[in-house]
């Protein structure tokens, strides 16, 4: 007789790609988010949850470096023949939900939303699967000023959570800025939108590569350190040329900006903005930026348009008193997504960290945007303006965890430890009584045979103070209240009667230990 076969068990590993999130991930993920949308909100945004799942039709292939719809996406087909997706951002679901809810929605339409997105790509060192996206928008007006309104609810809300003025700084450029570049490095028309897209990704790549890597790109190729070899758009020297010179501009801005940030003292960053002109020192490159950029494009009419609307936004910024160190036009910021169609931004932060190889690096990017006019155009046939930011949520976390600006280790809960379990019913009113003054506290449901267990497991929980009241205590009317943070080291050994000689340790009425509890946690 065949012998049975074992049942294989599975094994129990996170998937490739994905993470769990424990304890303090997630609480102070919630806070942080909880100060977001406090700024959101008073920026007269609504909240909106969309669903999880979208058609396939409806994301469209909007995903970066992809040429079919549900390339990069989690999709799978229904009975009845329709793909549905993992949302991949928050904006692609906005158009579809304000398309379907237009006539019941206020026009313009402002909304913020938050939750974790998918993208199937292939996971690295930091890079997952699944990460969290904070998005706030406004669909239905072309003005500028809701560009402005969301740069200056963008820098509102990196200083909110923690990230201090001087340690960051949003980036604007305009995609119809590039597009008169390209026109007057004859890369216009259908026909070289293979050529554009190499040279949009190789002026993303200026931080890395530096303009010799870029100008590389932008003609032949260019073979990295391990000798592998990238092919290049192909440009003859005068069609690289008026691209070399744009990217020079935010060079130049850029340098500007950080001797800026450098000489600014405490009162010019709470002093605001002044009149927008020509500054003495260079205090406002904004300005002088958009003049070499209104030279680089002034034979293309939609490059001129992306310089004047650029000029409007930087008007409204400083009318509210948001300055070139806070806001800053970069022409070297484009924004690897295909539905932006005017101002793009992004929010980086200039502080140092350590990288996984020891090297110290400015943190980077943890917030991105623009303008997409024609993404509900898909759903409507009418062009419908709109323009929005996203936050990466994990990103902003770890910056702010890098800094010490959140907190790494959450308090636990107050431990009623159990000394005799026919007594549960006052162990748990010990702990409701805290529970109703806002205190976090727990009864330990473990085995309680062991006293010495119990304190290692307030220990592991990170719990500020053990309650203890045996048989003798109860009889006394009264409660040992250990201060645990303070008495620690000898959680791993002591027994009950190790425990209450230490000094750390508290004997008071039953009647005083709510007000005991709090003295301890107030210190």
């Amino acid at each position: 007789m065949a012998k049975p076969k074992k049942t294989s068990r599975p094994k129990a590993q996170t998937p490739k790609g994905f993470r769990d999130y424990f304890g303090t991930d997630v609480t102070d993920r919630a806070e942080m988010l909880q100060k977001i949308a406090g700024v959101y909100h008073r920026y007269g945004f609504d909240a909106l949850e969309s669903s999880a799942v979208e058609t396939v039709e409806a994301l469209g292939k909007f995903l970066p470096d992809v040429d079919r719809p549900n390339e990069g996406v989690f999709a799978w087909q229904e009975e009845d023949g329709d793909w549905l997706a993992l949302r991949y951002d928050m904006t692609a679901p906005l158009a579809r939900v304000y398309a379907q809810h237009r006539n019941d929605l206020p026009n313009p339409y402002r909304r913020y939303t938050m939750g974790p997105v998918w993208r199937n790509e292939k996971p690295g060192p930091g890079r997952f699967r699944q990460f969290y996206q904070c998005d706030a928008d406004t669909v239905g007006t072309a003005s500028m000023a809701a560009d402005a309104e969301i740069c200056a609810m963008l820098s509102d809300t990196l200083e909110a959570v923690g990230i201090q003025r001087g340690d960051y700084v949003i980036r604007i450029n305009n995609r119809k800025v590039l597009n008169g570049v390209m026109e007057v490095a004859g890369l216009a028309g259908d026909d070289k939108e293979a050529e554009r897209g190499i040279v949009l990704r190789a002026i993303d790549k200026l931080d890395r590569l530096g303009l010799d890597g870029v100008r590389a790109l932008l003609g032949g190729g260019r073979k990295d350190e391990s000798g592998d070899f990238t092919k290049g758009a192909g440009l003859s020297e005068r069609q690289i040329t008026p691209i070399i010179d744009f990217l020079e501009i935010g060079i130049v801005t850029l340098e500007a900006n950080e001797r800026i940030r450098e000489n600014l003292n405490e009162s010019d960053k709470i002093e605001g903005a002044r009149d927008y002109l020509p500054t003495k020192g260079g205090q406002n490159p904004n300005y002088d930026t958009l003049n070499l950029l209104s030279a680089l494009v002034d034979r293309s009419e939609i490059g001129m348009q992306g310089v004047s609307e650029l000029h409007q936004i930087c008007k409204l910024l400083f009318s509210q008193g948001y300055r070139a160190d806070r806001i800053l036009v970069d022409p070297s910021v484009v924004r690897g997504l295909g539905y932006y169609t005017g101002p793009v931004y992004e929010a980086e932060l200039t502080f140092d960290v350590q990288n996984e190889k020891g090297q110290t690096v400015q943190f980077g990017s943890v917030a991105g945007g623009g303008r997409y006019d024609d993404l509900v155009k898909r759903f409507t046939g009418q062009e419908v303006p709109a323009t929005g930011v996203s936050i990466g949520v994990d990103r902003l976390l770890a910056a702010l965890r890098a800094t010490n600006r959140i907190g790494t280790t959450e308090q636990g809960p107050v431990v009623v430890t159990v000394m005799d379990r026919d007594r549960m019913a006052d162990y748990q009113a010990m702990v409701a009584e805290l529970r109703s003054a806002g205190i976090r506290a727990e009864v330990y449901l473990g085995n309680p045979k062991n006293f010495g267990n119990q304190l290692k497991y307030a220990d592991k929980r990170n719990a500020p103070i053990a309650i203890i009241e045996g048989g003798d205590e109860k009889d006394r009317g009264v409660v040992q209240i250990k201060d645990l943070y303070l008495g620690a080291k000898i959680a791993e050994t002591a027994t009950h009667e190790e425990w209450a000689e230490n000094p750390s340790q508290f004997e008071v009425p039953r009647d005083q230990m709510l007000a005991k509890v709090q003295e301890i946690l107030n210190q």
